[in-house]
This record gives C-alpha cells, sequence and structure tokens, in this order.
C-alpha cells in the first residue's frame, strides 16, 4: 500500500483525485478537545485500500478538495465509533458525509462486542496486534513522528479490511439492512445540532430542583452554553454544574446575596454578575405554565417490575435465536417504555422491532407467552 503524508495544496489536490473513483473509503480524525469546547482538528486519515492518506489540516489552510470525496454519494465512507469524527465534518461543513458505515455499530450486530474498542475489534476480525504506543499523542504538536504517524495510518489502513469482512458477513446473514437507521441517524446534522435552551437536562443535580428553580437553570445552562461557544472553552471552565444548581436553587437578587452562594467566585460576579441576575429574572418572570418539566419515569408497580422482568426473558430469547447480545436491541428502561405505553421508541421501528419488538409489544398486550417445557423457556402465539 502507498502512504503519504499530505501538508501541501498540491498534494492534497492530486491525491483526492486519485482516490476518486474507490467505492469506499475508510476515514479517521485525530483531534484534541481537553481546553476547547470544539475539537481541535489536528490531523485526517483516508485509505481506500490501495492507498493510505495522512493529511494535516493545521499546516493545510485550504480542505476543500475533500469535500468532493466526502460527500459524494457513490463512496461509501467508512468509520469506527464516529460520532465525533463526523462533529468534526459537520463543524468545518455544516454537512455530513453520507453513505456511512460504522465498524462498531456493525460489530454488535455480529456479535464481536458491545461498544468494542477499534484494537480489539482488529484483533478479533483480522488477528493483528496494534501497536498503542502513540495514543496519548498531543496531535496539535508539530513535527510528528514516524511512530506516530504509522500509529495513525494503521487506524485506517486495518479498518477498511475490517469493513469488506464485516459487510460481506452481514450480506450472508442478510443484515446489511438492518442498519441503515443507525447509520441515517449518524449522518442526520440534527444529530450535531446544539440547543442550548435543552442544556439543563444535561447538568447533574437538576433533579433536586421544582418549580420556578428548573425555569432559572435552563436560563443559566444556555446562557453558559452559548459562552462556552462563544470563548472556545469547555462549559464548566465557564461555570461548574454545581455552582449554577446553587444559583438556581437559591436565586439571588443582587451581587450580595450572589457572592454569598457557596462556590461562587468573586471573578465570576464582576464578569458576569450582572448577566446572571437578568437571568434569573427573566426566569422568574416565565408563567407557571411554561416552566421547562422533565419527564421521569414513575417507579414501576410491583406487577410492571415482574412484566419487565418477564419481558427480559423474552428479549434473551430472542437475542439468542439471532445470535447477538440483548443489549443491542434493548435496554430496561426501553422495556419500562413499552409496559407504560409508550410506542415512538427505538425498539418499535427499523430492524429491533422485526427482531424482537412485535413480539415483546404481543407479550405486553396478551397475544403470545412465554412456556416452559422440561425447563427450557419459548415464546409462543
Amino acid at each position: 500500500m502507498q502512504e503519504h503524508f499530505v501538508d501541501t495544496p498540491q498534494q492534497l489536490k492530486q491525491l483526492c483525485e486519485r482516490l476518486q473513483d474507490s467505492p469506499w473509503l475508510a476515514l479517521d480524525t485525530e483531534f484534541i478537545r481537553e481546553r476547547t469546547y470544539f475539537p481541535h482538528f489536528c490531523l485526517l486519515q483516508i485509505s481506500n485500500g490501495k492507498e493510505a492518506l495522512c493529511i494535516d489540516p493545521i499546516r493545510l489552510e485550504d480542505l476543500s478538495p475533500l469535500m468532493d470525496l466526502l460527500f459524494d454519494k457513490k463512496i461509501v465512507k467508512v468509520f469506527h465509533a464516529g460520532r465525533q469524527d463526523l462533529e468534526i465534518f459537520y463543524q468545518l461543513w455544516q454537512r455530513l458525509p453520507a453513505p456511512l458505515f460504522d465498524t462498531q455499530v456493525a460489530a454488535s450486530l455480529l456479535g464481536q462486542g458491545e461498544q468494542v474498542g477499534y484494537g480489539s475489534l482488529v484483533q478479533k476480525v483480522l488477528g493483528i496486534e496494534l501497536e498503542k504506543g502513540a495514543s496519548r499523542t498531543d496531535w496539535s504538536q508539530r513535527p510528528l513522528e514516524q511512530e506516530q504517524v504509522r500509529y495513525a495510518l494503521d487506524d485506517v489502513i486495518h479498518l477498511g479490511d475490517v469493513y469488506l469482512q464485516q459487510r460481506a458477513a452481514l450480506e450472508s446473514m442478510g443484515r446489511l439492512q438492518w442498519l441503515d437507521d443507525d447509520f441515517n441517524m449518524l449522518a442526520d446534522p440534527a444529530t450535531y445540532q446544539i440547543d442550548p435552551e435543552s442544556c439543563w437536562k444535561r447538568v447533574k443535580g437538576r433533579q433536586h430542583l421544582k418549580g420556578v428553580q428548573i425555569a432559572v437553570l435552563q436560563q443559566l445552562a444556555a446562557w453558559r452554553e452559548l459562552q462556552a461557544i462563544k470563548c472556545d472553552k469547555p462549559r464548566k471552565w465557564m461555570v461548574k454544574d454545581e455552582i449554577l444548581l446553587e444559583i438556581a436553587r437559591r436565586t439571588p437578587s443582587d451581587k450580595t446575596q450572589l457572592l454569598k452562594l457557596r462556590g461562587v467566585e468573586d471573578r465570576l460576579v464582576e464578569r458576569h454578575g450582572e448577566d446572571l441576575l437578568q437571568l434569573i429574572k427573566q426566569a422568574r418572570a416565565i408563567p407557571k405554565e411554561q416552566w421547562p418539566v422533565e419527564k421521569r419515569s414513575k417507579r414501576p408497580s410491583p406487577v410492571q417490575e415482574a412484566l419487565a422482568d418477564l419481558l427480559m426473558c423474552a428479549l434473551r430469547i430472542l437475542a439468542q435465536q439471532q445470535k447477538i447480545s440483548p443489549a443491542i436491541i434493548a435496554g430496561r428502561k426501553e422495556l419500562d417504555r413499552l409496559i407504560n405505553g409508550e410506542r415512538d421508541i427505538a425498539l418499535l421501528s427499523g430492524w429491533r422491532k422485526s427482531v424482537a419488538g412485535e413480539v415483546l409489544l404481543d407479550l405486553v398486550e396478551g397475544r403470545r407467552q412465554i412456556v416452559t417445557t422440561e425447563g427450557v423457556p419459548r415464546i409462543e402465539g
């Protein structure tokens, strides 16, 4: 395989043109994010099975030649656990490559492991043990050492071989289309769009707030998110979760009260005190019927818990028949939602519905039952 480190515009243009007729491309990115809100894009690796490229976005100001490749509908883009890689592309171009294939998602459907890491999957499928020495590299530093480039290239050279084997296995099992919904979700821009008004739902400890306190938290969390985006800093560097919660709980009305809150630093009040107090005032003025509400699952009754146990037993039976893990079909929370009457759930769409969802719904609604013969459970009806 020909290998290239690409850091000039002419190289990039020529090599992208040479990859134009590839039926698939294996892709990976290297980035750092410890000190920023957005990932700092440091390296892009591409392979078509014949050539492998390490593309340096730090030295290349214009990456537009890549767009003809990444957004070509005739080329399948192959990732492993590609969500963060795709987030980078969305951040750069407000578009996402499609069609795509994710080998981590496919692995769970082939019994190769749930949330399996790339190195483990390569070892399992190809019998190759990858070097891990460069896994803690600061990819923003230049020049990169040969060992680091080798590590980066291996991420796509072997990814293509894994993809080809997985695709052949899925086709032989009649399961290739099962993953369409999962891959379409990864390629949906809505997956990567930021909604500041919903960020309060990620604040740890929010369940201890009530009433107008939640409205205040919503305003504060949205403000923090926008500040983090503007400054390109981690959101918790702006204000920690516990500080947001304390402000929302106490709802101070002036800077003196704000400064008395545990953990609130003078610097925060000096820089943003007026903004925070204005947000609190705005939230308190919101009519009660417009306060945000987080749907919380009711504590299941003993009967519902027993039914969930029964469904879990049925799920294991159905998963064993397909030789896949029950966890990829549904978890306990999803079964609880089914029992509570929810029907707009992943279990009742796509391949999950045909493999298990319909049967489990029949069990809930009494059209099927679990029976045992000589101690072996089976589903009848």
